[in-house]
């Protein structure tokens, strides 16, 4: 701390302890230092500006003195807790010449910075203090409390100690946890269906990841993808920033309906087990179509198995990868989406020539996964506590899912429609042409509701902008009036609070329409 922050200046005519002494005073007024951290002992700071203690000593007993710092016996010394705005503004006046110069800035960023391809398109950003709000109804989190911290900890660590140690520290060179990827191949693909080798698996950093690096290593400027019409945000950032031509494909009741043919067609994005957004399940006859079509002229098909886990009734779909006959199928597979999305961590699974080609485009760019995490998820699946948590969460989840259906269809104040997919962790709500769902967002955040307005996941919105109320051409498809869309979450939310958060936004609802 002293090492980065105090800087003395022996030839100056200013007094080394008048130094020292305004040197904090800056640090606290940049709060750098604060009531929460020890300043540097009287010791350490005279070892580390080679000065004399009793410099030191003077410096702080003046501070102490003065009333900005205070001594706490037996911890040391500390910023005063209770120092108003008022008197570090004073402080700090005083300490003005011991400030360092602000720079002058000689290059213009705005300027020299590359314009993103993605600029126009709009960006989903979630209130990074959603868990302070009483009813977050918000996709992609996850319910603090439920992690299960115990047995995660004990797994990182277990890493940290032999025989792991090295396969949790060391620079891997672009290469996988050899454990991590062995339990995934035994432990959670055959669930899927799916029956890969080692060459055929590769650990990402999360989906985005992933379909970064499929989008890096398979498409040109100009290359036509398809993805859903609703469909996730992210792929159309990601394909955009490749300067992809973006084309869609509508969904209804059983999933995406592919182009029976796909000629010129480089790569589709697929979400079969639960549609993003809509959580609908791809029918089996469009899988095989859609696999029949792919195989016929060439193209990749990507399946985004986010949470496939989360089926609360009937049989699970299998994967496309699982009955694709050539093996050419991407499937790309998650832990944030039931464990954390703070982990960061996902797995992709794809030809061994693919997977070879993309772990070395990673050795360039992010390495690898950190070494540490994949070792701690490799003994976390090892050690059964992984299906141990996902019973527990399918359960918890199960009734989180009965109680938001039935509070939807009973308190949602006007005709409207909602689905009830099989599985999933969030519901699609349709509601008449007259709501506004930006406008009911804005609402029922301010009465500590938070929502997630469905237009952000159109084509349209992305061509016409927020507020557009152009319907998307897609006969047959699902929607109706894409502004007045909203996907509702329930995995971050305890389940307690679930029937007084849908009555809340029941009596905005009626407010706003």
């Amino acid at each position: 701390m002293a090492e980065t922050l105090i800087r003395i200046d022996p030839s100056s005519p200013i007094a080394l302890y008048r130094q020292v002494q305004e040197a904090i005073v800056v640090g606290i007024a940049a709060g750098v230092f604060d009531v929460k951290r020890r300043l540097p002992s009287s010791r350490e700071l005279a070892a580390e500006l080679e000065v004399s203690r009793n410099t030191i000593n003077l410096a702080y007993q003046e501070l102490l003195a003065q009333g900005l710092l205070i001594s706490q016996e037996r911890r040391g010394i500390f910023v005063n807790p209770d120092l108003t705005p008022d008197q570090l503004e004073a402080f700090t006046a005083s300490a003005a010449d011991t400030r360092p110069e602000a720079p002058v800035a000689r290059i213009d960023w705005a300027a020299r910075l590359a314009p993103a391809g993605d600029a126009s398109l709009p960006e989903l950003i979630k209130p990074p203090d959603w868990s302070e709000y009483p009813y977050p109804f918000l996709p992609g989190q996850i319910e603090l409390a439920q992690f299960p911290a115990r047995s995660w900890t004990r797994c990182l660590r277990e890493a940290l100690f032999q025989p792991h140690l090295a396969h949790a520290l060391q620079d891997s060179a672009g290469c996988d946890d050899d454990m991590l990827v062995e339990v995934i191949r035994t432990r959670l693909l055959p669930s899927r269906g799916v029956h890969a080798q080692p060459e055929e698996i590769m650990i990402t950093l999360g989906t985005q990841h992933g379909l970064d690096l499929i989008a890096e290593a398979l498409l040109k400027p100009g290359d036509r993808v398809l993805m859903e019409d609703p469909g996730y945000l992210d792929i159309r950032h990601i394909m955009t920033r490749h300067q992809a031509e973006v084309g869609e494909m509508p969904v209804d009741a059983d999933g995406a309906i592919v182009p029976a043919d796909l000629t010129g067609v480089q790569a589709v994005f697929l979400t079969p087990s639960h549609h993003h957004p809509t959580n609908v399940t791809m029918s089996m006859d469009r899988r095989q179509a859609a696999l029949e079509a792919a195989a016929a002229s060439g193209t990749v098909v990507v399946e985004d198995d986010y949470d496939a886990e989360f089926r609360y009734s009937g049989q699970p779909s299998p994967s496309l990868k699982a009955i694709d006959p050539s093996g050419d199928v991407v499937h790309l597979g998650s832990f944030s989406k039931f464990l954390a999305p703070g982990l960061r961590l996902g797995f992709l699974v794809g030809p061994a020539e693919l997977i070879a080609a993309l772990r070395h485009s990673t050795r360039y760019t992010v390495r690898h996964a950190p070494g540490v995490l994949q070792r701690a998820m490799a003994l976390f699946l090892d050690s059964g506590d992984y299906h141990r948590t996902l019973r527990l969460n399918r359960e918890r989840m199960r009734k989180k899912f009965t109680l938001m259906c039935e509070g939807v269809a009973e308190l949602l104040p006007f005709e409207s429609r909602c689905r009830f997919p099989s599985g999933g962790m969030s519901l699609w709500f349709e509601g008449p042409a007259e709501l506004d769902a930006r406008v009911l967002q804005e609402a029922a955040c301010q009465r500590g509701v938070l929502v997630e307005p469905g237009d952000y996941f159109f084509a349209a919105t992305a061509e016409h902008g927020f507020g557009s109320r152009e319907v998307p051409a897609h006969p047959g498809g699902i929607e109706r009036y894409p502004w007045a869309t909203l996907r509702l979450g329930y995995a971050a939310i305890p389940t307690r609070a679930i029937r007084p958060g849908l009555e809340v936004l029941a009596e905005v609802a009626r407010e706003v329409v």
